[in-house]
């Protein structure tokens, strides 16, 4: 069974669901005012990977994640870059759409957006006000945070403590609108000629808050399953989501809490104003993105995952240790299922002895894990001993004579299987993945890939006049310049070391 860490006891516990074989999971999505960051990728690749595991354990998931379309982030870009906020909002989703596409996480069953939902937000935050846990005050709508009874029970945060304006939309004039300097705004007046919509407490946009109580509740119902996001939501978002829905339904918001821990670049907070901020795209130029999922891996998700950066002169020379580890094991893994996938049918015998433990037990060693708070890091190291046994299998397969059992190949396809199902790993051509890491590593290098391939045809040529002497000058040239051949029954290959 799977436990997880729940934010609202502190505690580890089952993920238990209200309808039986069916969890209801609510994560909050992205504002769509700039590509997705790096962090972005981690929290996303830590959701989807807790949906992969469920469905992979034979539960239906019914999986929803916002899309934040209405928000002065946004407003304020779309002035700078002399479009309408509608513009970016949709130009940005299109590109969130494609870096999680290519991150090799999973399509939401639903992404709703902000914008669609204005009726259902103006719809709670009158209930809010007729149950007198709202009021309004020119133009602007507050929640009344002191008339909700345990507020801050997420967070652990006496109300006192709490500080105004999370939304970045508070001054002087709208603070003096509020009966505490504690309650949050679920509408914001503003000049009609501004972005924004009528309502019946006149034109304006919705606060920051509110639009996910909507559209969690509307798509799954007044009480999820679980709710997910950063760490950085438990306050003030996550917070005020609960006491806005409790309020307004009457009912458990969520059953359980799931928040997943900051990206660190160097140690230090990842920041613009730092001068180390990277988007997920930029880092694809780099790497390939299933090496950065897998890097997003190797910590717990409730802990600080640090990208080591070595700055260069130019952007162009940044390197990245950590996520070039990360591309190479990702590699390896590819390489692999390629022998694997290469084992000629007549090396294949009925029979023979039962296939090694870490061969037939990966799928359900690799489930243990993930059922254990979503460990991945314990997951990737069932996962290394796992790739270990399937290439000594394929040594021996390779060897003279050499013979394997049809069932240890069927186990360690089975594991692949596994692999990807639950972490999305692997799931792409062998072949393809291999030759597209090679190419862009020898283009790093200034090796072109045409006077590689011209190398090899002059070396089997020498070769062939048994030209020993040339032969092996032509391997040490190219290896001088990073370039390691491989010769086998079907040719030579080449890789970049």
């Amino acid at each position: 069974m799977l436990r997880l860490q729940d934010t609202m006891t502190g505690e580890k516990r089952p993920l238990e669901t209200q309808e039986e074989n069916l969890a209801k999971v609510y994560i909050c999505g992205p504002t769509v005012y700039d590509y997705a960051h790096l962090g972005h990728a981690r929290c996303f690749i830590v959701y989807d990977v807790l949906v992969r595991h469920l469905r992979a354990s034979g539960m239906a998931v019914e999986y929803v994640r916002n899309i934040t379309d209405v928000n002065d982030k946004i407003l304020g870009r779309a002035i700078e870059n002399g479009e309408t906020p509608t513009e970016l909002a949709e130009r940005m989703t299109e590109a969130f759409w494609e870096d999680m596409k290519r991150l090799r996480n999973l399509k939401p069953d639903t992404e709703p957006k902000v914008s669609e939902h204005i009726d259902g937000i103006v719809s709670m935050i009158e209930t809010l006000i007729e149950k007198e846990h709202a009021y309004e005050a020119d133009g602007d709508v507050y929640f009344a945070v002191r008339s909700m009874e345990g507020y801050g029970k997420l967070s652990r945060r006496q109300l006192d403590d709490n500080e105004a304006g999370a939304s970045g939309r508070l001054d002087e004039e709208h603070a003096k609108r509020k009966k505490d300097p504690a309650d949050f705004a679920l509408w914001k007046g503003n000049p009609e000629d501004e972005w924004g919509w009528q309502s019946p407490w006149g034109y304006g946009r919705p606060g920051w808050h509110i639009e996910c109580s909507v559209m969690s509740t509307q798509h799954l119902g007044e009480t999820l399953d679980l709710h997910g996001g950063g760490l950085d939501l438990v306050f003030p978002h996550h917070e005020n989501e609960i006491a806005q829905s409790e309020c307004a339904t009457g009912c458990t918001f969520s059953n359980h809490w799931m928040h997943n821990g900051f990206v660190e670049v160097n140690k230090e907070k990842m920041g613009k104003s730092l001068g180390n901020f990277f988007t997920a795209r930029e880092l694809f130029e780099k790497h390939e993105p299933e090496g950065i999922r897998l890097w997003t891996m190797t910590v717990h998700y409730r802990s600080p995952l640090n990208l080591d950066w070595e700055e260069g002169e130019t952007p162009a020379d940044n390197r990245f240790p950590s996520l070039e580890e990360a591309e190479r094991r990702v590699a390896y893994l590819y390489a692999t299922r390629e022998r694997l996938g290469a084992i000629p049918p007549k090396r294949l015998i009925d029979g023979g002895e039962p296939p090694a433990d870490k061969l037939s037990g990966f799928p359900a060693a690799l489930k243990a894990a993930l059922d254990d708070d979503l460990n991945m890091p314990k997951g990737l190291a069932a996962m290394q001993e796992f790739l270990k046994e399937v290439n000594e299998l394929c040594d021996r397969a390779q060897g003279k004579k050499g013979r394997v059992a049809k069932k240890a190949i069927a186990a360690a396809h089975a594991g692949f299987v596994a692999l990807d199902a639950e972490l999305g790993l692997g799931g792409q051509d062998p072949s393809a993945f291999l030759t597209r890491v090679r190419d862009r590593r020898a283009k790093a290098a200034g090796v072109l890939p045409a006077d590689v391939e011209q190398k090899i045809a002059d070396r089997v040529a020498a070769r062939q006049n048994k030209d020993f002497e040339a032969a092996d000058a032509i391997r040490n040239e190219l290896a001088a310049k990073g370039v390691e051949l491989h010769d086998g029954p079907e040719g030579t290959t080449w890789t970049m070391g």
